[in-house]
Protein backbone atom coordinates (compact mmCIF):
# COMPACT_ATOMS: atom_id res chain seq x y z
CA UNK A 1 0.00 0.00 0.00
CA UNK A 2 1.52 3.24 -1.35
CA UNK A 3 2.31 5.88 1.94
CA UNK A 4 -0.19 9.32 1.93
CA UNK A 5 1.98 12.25 2.06
CA UNK A 6 1.10 15.75 3.03
CA UNK A 7 2.34 16.90 -0.25
CA UNK A 8 -0.05 13.96 -1.89
CA UNK A 9 -3.10 15.50 -0.02
CA UNK A 10 -2.44 19.31 -0.22
CA UNK A 11 -2.59 18.51 -3.85
CA UNK A 12 -5.78 16.93 -4.00
CA UNK A 13 -7.22 19.52 -1.67
CA UNK A 14 -5.62 22.29 -4.01
CA UNK A 15 -7.57 20.10 -7.36
CA UNK A 16 -10.59 19.64 -5.60
CA UNK A 17 -11.33 21.49 -3.22
CA UNK A 18 -12.40 19.40 -0.72
CA UNK A 19 -11.27 19.05 3.10
CA UNK A 20 -7.95 17.74 4.43
CA UNK A 21 -9.69 14.67 5.88
CA UNK A 22 -11.56 13.57 2.95
CA UNK A 23 -8.71 14.02 0.21
CA UNK A 24 -6.02 11.45 2.85
CA UNK A 25 -9.10 9.06 2.94
CA UNK A 26 -9.57 9.38 -0.59
CA UNK A 27 -5.89 8.59 -1.19
CA UNK A 28 -5.85 5.76 1.24
CA UNK A 29 -8.78 3.99 -0.51
CA UNK A 30 -7.21 4.02 -3.84
CA UNK A 31 -3.32 3.24 -2.93
CA UNK A 32 -2.00 7.27 -3.71
CA UNK A 33 -3.08 7.52 -7.11
CA UNK A 34 -4.50 11.45 -7.27
CA UNK A 35 -6.52 10.60 -10.25
CA UNK A 36 -8.42 8.20 -8.93
CA UNK A 37 -8.49 9.90 -5.70
CA UNK A 38 -10.31 12.34 -7.28
CA UNK A 39 -12.72 10.86 -9.30
CA UNK A 40 -13.22 9.00 -5.67
CA UNK A 41 -14.37 12.47 -4.04
CA UNK A 42 -16.29 13.36 -6.98
CA UNK A 43 -18.41 10.16 -6.70
CA UNK A 44 -18.89 10.65 -3.06
CA UNK A 45 -19.65 14.12 -4.02
CA UNK A 46 -22.18 13.15 -6.56
CA UNK A 47 -23.58 10.82 -3.50
CA UNK A 48 -23.52 13.56 -0.67
CA UNK A 49 -25.19 16.39 -3.16
CA UNK A 50 -28.42 13.71 -3.87
CA UNK A 51 -28.66 12.87 -0.03
CA UNK A 52 -28.68 16.55 0.58
CA UNK A 53 -31.15 17.40 -2.43
CA UNK A 54 -34.31 16.81 0.00
CA UNK A 55 -33.32 19.89 2.16
CA UNK A 56 -35.23 23.30 1.58
CA UNK A 57 -32.74 25.78 0.53
CA UNK A 58 -33.91 28.67 0.90
CA UNK A 59 -30.75 31.28 1.93
CA UNK A 60 -27.80 32.08 -0.61
CA UNK A 61 -27.39 34.78 -3.23
CA UNK A 62 -28.36 37.11 -5.64
CA UNK A 63 -25.90 38.29 -8.21
CA UNK A 64 -26.13 40.50 -10.60
CA UNK A 65 -23.48 41.05 -13.96
CA UNK A 66 -23.70 44.27 -16.50
CA UNK A 67 -22.16 45.26 -19.39
CA UNK A 68 -23.31 48.50 -21.04
CA UNK A 69 -26.32 48.02 -22.86
CA UNK A 70 -26.90 44.18 -21.21
CA UNK A 71 -27.63 42.81 -17.51
CA UNK A 72 -27.97 39.35 -15.96
CA UNK A 73 -29.64 38.67 -12.48
CA UNK A 74 -29.03 34.99 -10.79
CA UNK A 75 -30.17 33.21 -7.71
CA UNK A 76 -28.05 30.42 -5.99
CA UNK A 77 -29.94 29.00 -2.89
CA UNK A 78 -28.55 27.02 -0.06
CA UNK A 79 -29.46 26.26 3.33
CA UNK A 80 -28.00 28.82 5.94
CA UNK A 81 -27.02 32.66 5.67
CA UNK A 82 -23.48 32.12 6.22
CA UNK A 83 -23.14 30.75 3.15
CA UNK A 84 -23.37 34.21 2.04
CA UNK A 85 -19.98 34.99 3.61
CA UNK A 86 -18.42 32.10 1.81
CA UNK A 87 -15.45 32.88 -0.62
CA UNK A 88 -15.94 29.65 -2.75
CA UNK A 89 -20.11 29.99 -3.10
CA UNK A 90 -19.44 33.92 -3.80
CA UNK A 91 -16.87 33.28 -6.30
CA UNK A 92 -19.54 30.67 -8.37
CA UNK A 93 -22.65 32.65 -8.23
CA UNK A 94 -20.68 35.97 -9.25
CA UNK A 95 -19.25 33.50 -11.97
CA UNK A 96 -22.35 32.21 -13.23
CA UNK A 97 -24.51 35.84 -13.49
CA UNK A 98 -21.34 36.14 -15.69
CA UNK A 99 -22.00 33.39 -17.82
CA UNK A 100 -25.51 34.46 -18.20
CA UNK A 101 -24.57 37.48 -19.28
CA UNK A 102 -22.78 35.89 -21.94
CA UNK A 103 -25.41 32.70 -22.70
CA UNK A 104 -28.49 34.07 -22.00
CA UNK A 105 -31.25 33.05 -19.01
CA UNK A 106 -32.32 29.68 -20.40
CA UNK A 107 -31.78 27.51 -17.32
CA UNK A 108 -31.07 24.15 -19.16
CA UNK A 109 -28.10 25.81 -21.42
CA UNK A 110 -26.96 27.38 -18.11
CA UNK A 111 -25.83 24.65 -16.35
CA UNK A 112 -24.60 22.75 -19.68
CA UNK A 113 -22.30 25.85 -20.14
CA UNK A 114 -18.46 25.73 -19.46
CA UNK A 115 -17.56 26.52 -16.28
CA UNK A 116 -14.35 28.55 -16.56
CA UNK A 117 -10.68 27.71 -15.01
CA UNK A 118 -11.96 23.62 -14.32
CA UNK A 119 -13.54 21.83 -16.82
CA UNK A 120 -17.03 21.21 -15.49
CA UNK A 121 -19.90 22.21 -16.80
CA UNK A 122 -21.87 24.70 -14.24
CA UNK A 123 -24.11 22.09 -12.84
CA UNK A 124 -21.52 19.71 -11.97
CA UNK A 125 -19.71 22.74 -10.20
CA UNK A 126 -22.25 23.55 -8.24
CA UNK A 127 -22.54 19.63 -7.28
CA UNK A 128 -18.71 19.82 -6.66
CA UNK A 129 -19.60 23.32 -4.22
CA UNK A 130 -22.03 20.68 -2.34
CA UNK A 131 -19.62 18.37 -1.37
CA UNK A 132 -17.08 20.58 -0.75
CA UNK A 133 -19.29 22.77 1.66
CA UNK A 134 -21.61 20.56 2.98
CA UNK A 135 -25.29 22.27 2.25
CA UNK A 136 -27.99 21.89 -0.43
CA UNK A 137 -27.46 24.33 -2.77
CA UNK A 138 -29.93 25.22 -5.91
CA UNK A 139 -29.55 27.56 -9.14
CA UNK A 140 -33.01 28.42 -9.07
CA UNK A 141 -33.72 31.56 -11.64
CA UNK A 142 -31.70 33.42 -14.08
CA UNK A 143 -33.02 36.49 -15.53
CA UNK A 144 -31.39 38.77 -18.62
CA UNK A 145 -32.11 42.33 -19.66
CA UNK A 146 -31.05 43.84 -22.94
CA UNK A 147 -31.93 47.19 -24.98
CA UNK A 148 -30.89 48.23 -28.24
CA UNK A 149 -29.29 51.72 -27.46
CA UNK A 150 -28.97 52.96 -24.16
CA UNK A 151 -27.88 51.12 -20.89
CA UNK A 152 -28.60 48.59 -18.23
CA UNK A 153 -27.66 49.32 -14.65
CA UNK A 154 -27.51 47.65 -11.60
CA UNK A 155 -28.06 47.83 -8.04
CA UNK A 156 -27.51 45.01 -5.26
CA UNK A 157 -29.23 45.42 -1.56
CA UNK A 158 -27.69 44.47 1.45
CA UNK A 159 -24.43 43.90 -0.64
CA UNK A 160 -22.14 40.84 0.75
CA UNK A 161 -19.57 41.67 -2.17
CA UNK A 162 -19.40 42.76 -5.55
CA UNK A 163 -22.71 42.43 -7.24
CA UNK A 164 -23.84 40.09 -4.68
CA UNK A 165 -26.33 40.03 -2.00
CA UNK A 166 -29.92 39.49 -1.22
CA UNK A 167 -31.60 42.13 -3.61
CA UNK A 168 -30.54 42.10 -7.05
CA UNK A 169 -32.05 44.59 -9.85
CA UNK A 170 -31.74 45.55 -12.98
CA UNK A 171 -33.19 48.54 -14.89
CA UNK A 172 -32.70 49.00 -18.52
CA UNK A 173 -32.99 52.67 -20.54
CA UNK A 174 -33.45 52.93 -24.31
CA UNK A 175 -31.93 56.28 -25.11
CA UNK A 176 -29.25 57.90 -27.73
CA UNK A 177 -28.45 60.17 -24.94
CA UNK A 178 -25.20 60.23 -22.79
CA UNK A 179 -24.31 57.12 -21.66
CA UNK A 180 -22.85 58.17 -18.36
CA UNK A 181 -25.83 60.20 -17.78
CA UNK A 182 -27.92 57.52 -18.72
CA UNK A 183 -26.60 54.97 -16.29
CA UNK A 184 -27.44 57.83 -12.98
CA UNK A 185 -30.90 57.64 -13.81
CA UNK A 186 -31.61 53.86 -14.19
CA UNK A 187 -29.42 53.17 -11.05
CA UNK A 188 -31.49 55.43 -8.93
CA UNK A 189 -34.68 53.69 -10.40
CA UNK A 190 -33.10 50.37 -9.68
CA UNK A 191 -32.64 51.54 -5.95
CA UNK A 192 -36.44 52.87 -5.68
CA UNK A 193 -37.68 49.10 -7.32
CA UNK A 194 -35.42 47.25 -4.41
CA UNK A 195 -37.41 49.61 -2.07
CA UNK A 196 -40.68 49.67 -3.17
CA UNK A 197 -40.47 46.18 -5.16
CA UNK A 198 -43.58 47.22 -8.13
CA UNK A 199 -45.55 44.44 -9.12
CA UNK A 200 -44.98 45.81 -13.16
CA UNK A 201 -43.32 48.28 -15.01
CA UNK A 202 -46.43 49.57 -16.62
CA UNK A 203 -50.17 49.62 -15.98
CA UNK A 204 -50.82 47.27 -19.40
CA UNK A 205 -48.13 44.89 -17.57
CA UNK A 206 -50.21 44.29 -14.66
CA UNK A 207 -51.74 40.54 -14.09
CA UNK A 208 -55.22 41.13 -15.50
CA UNK A 209 -57.20 38.69 -12.77
CA UNK A 210 -55.59 41.05 -10.04
CA UNK A 211 -56.87 43.85 -11.49
CA UNK A 212 -59.95 43.06 -12.01
CA UNK A 213 -60.21 41.79 -8.68
CA UNK A 214 -58.68 45.38 -7.34
CA UNK A 215 -61.63 46.99 -8.85
CA UNK A 216 -64.38 44.46 -7.43
CA UNK A 217 -63.26 45.35 -4.26
CA UNK A 218 -63.28 49.08 -4.89
CA UNK A 219 -67.00 48.86 -7.02
CA UNK A 220 -68.42 47.57 -3.83
CA UNK A 221 -66.74 49.93 -1.47
CA UNK A 222 -68.39 52.33 -3.67
CA UNK A 223 -71.60 50.96 -3.86
CA UNK A 224 -71.67 50.36 -0.15
CA UNK A 225 -70.82 54.31 0.50
CA UNK A 226 -74.48 55.51 -0.67
CA UNK A 227 -73.13 58.14 -3.01
CA UNK A 228 -75.51 59.00 -5.72
CA UNK A 229 -74.96 55.93 -8.45
CA UNK A 230 -73.21 59.06 -10.89
CA UNK A 231 -70.73 59.47 -8.91
CA UNK A 232 -69.52 55.82 -8.22
CA UNK A 233 -67.06 55.34 -11.16
CA UNK A 234 -65.69 58.65 -10.43
CA UNK A 235 -64.77 56.99 -7.07
CA UNK A 236 -63.89 53.93 -8.38
CA UNK A 237 -61.57 55.78 -11.21
CA UNK A 238 -60.16 57.31 -8.21
CA UNK A 239 -59.06 54.50 -6.56
CA UNK A 240 -57.69 52.12 -9.17
CA UNK A 241 -55.83 55.58 -9.77
CA UNK A 242 -54.41 55.14 -6.27
CA UNK A 243 -53.96 51.53 -6.53
CA UNK A 244 -51.89 51.77 -9.59
CA UNK A 245 -49.87 54.59 -7.69
CA UNK A 246 -48.74 51.84 -5.16
CA UNK A 247 -48.03 48.78 -7.80
CA UNK A 248 -46.70 50.00 -10.96
CA UNK A 249 -43.05 51.52 -10.98
CA UNK A 250 -43.99 54.20 -13.91
CA UNK A 251 -46.01 55.98 -11.66
CA UNK A 252 -44.77 55.69 -8.12
CA UNK A 253 -43.79 58.33 -6.02
CA UNK A 254 -39.72 58.51 -6.58
CA UNK A 255 -38.35 57.45 -3.31
CA UNK A 256 -35.26 60.00 -3.72
CA UNK A 257 -38.08 63.14 -4.46
CA UNK A 258 -41.37 62.30 -3.60
CA UNK A 259 -42.69 65.43 -4.76
CA UNK A 260 -42.24 63.46 -8.69
CA UNK A 261 -43.51 60.00 -9.62
CA UNK A 262 -40.99 57.79 -12.01
CA UNK A 263 -42.37 58.96 -15.11
CA UNK A 264 -41.23 62.47 -14.30
CA UNK A 265 -37.70 61.60 -13.75
CA UNK A 266 -37.68 59.77 -17.20
CA UNK A 267 -39.31 63.06 -18.62
CA UNK A 268 -37.03 65.25 -16.74
CA UNK A 269 -34.36 62.67 -18.00
CA UNK A 270 -35.63 63.40 -21.54
CA UNK A 271 -35.39 67.02 -21.45
CA UNK A 272 -31.51 67.68 -20.02
CA UNK A 273 -30.41 65.01 -22.47
CA UNK A 274 -32.35 66.38 -25.47
CA UNK A 275 -33.76 63.14 -26.27
CA UNK A 276 -36.18 60.82 -25.58
CA UNK A 277 -35.64 58.63 -22.56
CA UNK A 278 -37.90 55.27 -22.31
CA UNK A 279 -37.86 52.90 -19.27
CA UNK A 280 -37.36 49.43 -21.21
CA UNK A 281 -38.06 47.49 -17.66
CA UNK A 282 -36.83 46.13 -14.71
CA UNK A 283 -35.98 42.67 -13.44
CA UNK A 284 -36.00 42.69 -9.50
CA UNK A 285 -34.65 39.31 -7.51
CA UNK A 286 -35.21 38.80 -3.74
CA UNK A 287 -33.13 36.20 -2.18
CA UNK A 288 -35.70 33.28 -1.46
CA UNK A 289 -39.28 35.09 -2.14
CA UNK A 290 -41.70 32.00 -2.94
CA UNK A 291 -39.77 29.51 -1.12
CA UNK A 292 -42.01 27.77 1.72
CA UNK A 293 -39.17 27.86 4.34
CA UNK A 294 -39.46 25.13 7.27
CA UNK A 295 -40.12 26.76 10.68
CA UNK A 296 -37.72 24.64 12.98
CA UNK A 297 -36.67 24.56 16.84
CA UNK A 298 -33.25 24.92 17.45
CA UNK A 299 -33.04 23.69 20.97
CA UNK A 300 -34.36 20.78 18.98
CA UNK A 301 -32.21 20.19 16.68
CA UNK A 302 -28.88 21.15 19.16
CA UNK A 303 -30.18 18.29 21.26
CA UNK A 304 -30.84 15.72 18.73
CA UNK A 305 -27.49 16.14 17.43
CA UNK A 306 -26.03 15.87 20.78
CA UNK A 307 -27.59 12.44 20.92
CA UNK A 308 -26.92 11.01 17.75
Amino acid sequence: MSTVTAAMVKELRDRTGAGMMDCKKALAETNGDIEAAADWLRKKGLAAASKKASRVAAEGLVGVATAGNKGACVEVNAETDFIARNDQFQAYVSTLAKIALDEGANPDALKAASYPGTGNTVETELTNLIATIGENMTFRRAELMEVKQGVVASYVHNQTAEGLGRIGVLVGLESTGDTKRLYEVARQIAMHVAATNPQSAFIHELDQALVAKERAVHEDMAKASGKPAEFLDKMIDGRMRKYYEQVVLIEQEFVMGPDKRVKDVLEDAAKELGTPVELKGFIRFGLGEGIEKEETDFAAEVAAQLNK
